[in-house]
């Protein structure tokens, strides 16, 4: 089973019903023992990091997840904003991210010729293999997928860099530290290339 977290923000229904689309088993919850009781989780996002942290908080969501994830290694992916909070911190806010990854998540800042890039960075972009990887199996380089975000996130480790994006430069866009991935485009919007992205997060032994 998998849990699709539910702090109040990110595109949960759509999330779901592309998990269900490639048969995944898939939940929506914010329920503790839902969650102690999942095999995967998803941590989505849309919005603002310190809105984000703030809600886990409030629904008293870091210590039941932090249990699975580090503690038990469960596979979480974090999605858009759900990625950036597995970061130490972000230029967005004030408010310290979960620090499961080390990296921090800035702000696109461009100059020169690409002074005129607009922020915030959206719509269909290539990703660029930098490992192989079972969450990008049977994914080629020409895979587009779909991106909203005015923030990127900064691994210290290259390591941990799956993919990149160009957008002025290369960025980010799926990481991964053992059992803790993430990605910074919508799987949930991007047709049967996010698809193939989540039928691997579900069927794939990601520990």
């Amino acid at each position: 089973m998998i849990i699709i977290i539910d702090y109040g923000l990110g595109n949960l229904g759509s999330m779901l019903n592309m998990l269900k689309k490639v048969g995944a088993e898939a939940k929506v919850s914010s329920d503790q023992e839902c969650i102690k009781k999942a095999d995967k989780l998803i941590l989505p996002g849309v919005g603002s990091f310190d809105a984000g942290m703030e809600r886990l908080k409030s629904r008293n969501l870091i210590s039941i997840i932090e249990k699975r994830v580090i503690n038990e290694r469960i596979p979480i992916l974090g999605v858009c904003l759900g990625m950036q909070l597995l970061s130490k911190r972000s230029e967005e806010g004030q408010l310290p991210g979960l620090g499961w990854l080390d990296a921090e998540t800035i702000k696109f800042k461009f100059d020169g010729e690409d002074s005129d890039l607009k922020i915030p960075h959206m719509g269909w972009n290539q990703i660029t293999f930098k490992q192989n990887h079972r969450l990008l199996a049977d994914l080629k380089e020409t895979s587009r997928f779909y991106f909203v975000h005015s923030y990127h996130v900064v691994c210290a480790n290259p390591k941990n860099i799956l993919a990149t994006t160009h957008y002025g430069f290369n960025f980010a866009s799926a990481v991964a530290k053992n059992n803790i991935l993430g990605v910074q485009f919508h799987p949930e919007k991007s047709h049967k290339f996010g698809m193939q992205l989540l039928k691997n997060f579900a069927e794939q032994e990601l520990c």
